[in-house]
């Protein structure tokens, strides 16, 4: 096990600026998790941890070693991708120890750390098939193995999951959440779905351009995230997001906005001008015309079984979901409906889109008809 530092790294390709000054600590035995947006950096920045790449500038270091120039063979690291990357005419066995082989390790240790790890990832009893006669699943459980198998200091982990069916992947994320819990070595995972960072993760890194947006628990990003940016990105269904004017001087200031939303707050930071708001889907109670903070065209209800899923179109063309607990209200669609919420499950963002910290408002749904909403 070890600790990974970063700092101040950064990868270029040419004028095109990749990683832009990243610092990281991640601690020894902590498993932390990459995403982002498509393009953002995070397969690169895992890369550069690897070794398979080279830092433009900046600093590397496993277990408060620096490691910037040092081949990725000999930063005991194991790297696990994205395609399984198997040796087809070998059998699992030779798969996983094959780089045991290479190492010159006796036939009979290399059998028994074998075995070992293959128990472990629930494919003992495959040892002796080719990967073509696996389901993506085992074959993913192979490479894992593969890497296992050398004890490595750190695990990385590319998109390992990406390949494989909704069941699989749920499957996987079990699976790969009980091997760290018990070998315990250090993790950094790649992925742009959010279930998993948010499953898996002791902490999330939330990377935007090249550069990290916030780092914390999956509960701290998700409650109080710094910017619209991982608001928006932390959440599914997303934070529903509307557009707000802002206006007074002293702290307590006036907000409206579409959907005939009007209401005064107390926080710093921001000045008269343009703003936003957010509310994220759960949040939010369907109510009737006139009742709540929104108003809105109650326009589509989708019936997923165990949870429903309200969409109401604002005045500004904008849409919001709802989440609905318990009965859905059929009734309402194609109607003019409230959308209410409490103002602790308000987040105001001002106009670079940083997150405000706000009071009660002076105008207020009361508990008691956002509790009977919610039924």
């Amino acid at each position: 096990m070890a600790s990974v530092t970063l700092k101040s790294v950064s990868k270029s390709y040419g004028t095109n600026a990749v990683i832009r000054g990243v610092d990281l600590d991640i601690k020894d035995g902590e498993f932390v998790v990459f995403v982002g947006p498509s393009g953002c950096g995070k397969s690169t920045l895992l890369r550069l941890v690897a070794g398979l790449i080279p830092v433009s500038s900046g600093v590397v270091a496993i277990d408060g070693e620096d490691v910037t120039d040092v081949p990725a063979s000999k930063r005991g690291i194991a790297f696990v991708f994205q395609s399984y990357a198997l040796y087809p005419h070998m059998s699992v066995a030779r798969n996983i120890g094959f780089a045991l082989e290479t190492l010159g390790i006796g036939r009979d240790a290399i059998r028994t750390k074998v075995r070992d790890v293959a128990k472990m990832l629930k494919v003992d009893h495959l040892l002796d098939r080719r990967p073509r006669e696996l389901s993506g699943g085992q074959r993913q459980r192979v490479a894992i193995g593969r890497a296992l198998v050398r004890k490595p200091d750190v695990f990385l982990f590319d998109e390992p999951l990406s390949n494989l069916d909704s069941d699989l992947r749920m499957e996987m994320r079990v699976e790969i959440a009980k091997l760290h819990a018990d070998i315990g070595t250090t993790m950094i995972y790649v992925t742009h779905d959010q279930a998993e960072a948010m499953t898996l993760a002791d902490r999330i890194v939330v990377l935007n351009h090249g550069l990290i947006e916030q780092v914390g628990t999956p509960q701290e990003l998700y409650h109080t995230p710094d910017s619209r940016f991982v608001a928006g990105f932390i959440g599914s269904p997303r934070m529903n997001f509307a557009p707000v004017s802002v206006e007074g001087a002293g702290e307590t200031k006036h907000l409206s906005g579409p959907g005939g939303f009007a209401i005064d707050l107390a926080f710093s930071g921001q000045g008269a001008g343009a703003a936003s708001i957010g509310v994220r889907p759960e949040a939010i109670a369907i109510t009737g015309e006139g009742e709540g903070r929104l108003s809105g065209l109650l326009e589509r209800i989708e019936d997923l079984g165990h949870e429903h899923f309200a969409y109401a179109r604002l005045a500004d063309d904008s849409v919001w979901v709802v989440r609905v607990a318990g009965r859905p209200p059929l009734e309402l669609k194609g109607r003019m409906v409230g959308l209410a919420f409490r103002d602790a499950d308000l987040f105001v963002f001002d106009g670079d889109g940083r997150r405000l910290d706000h009071h009660e408002s002076h105008e207020r749904a009361s508990a008691a008809q956002f509790r009977e909403a919610r039924r």
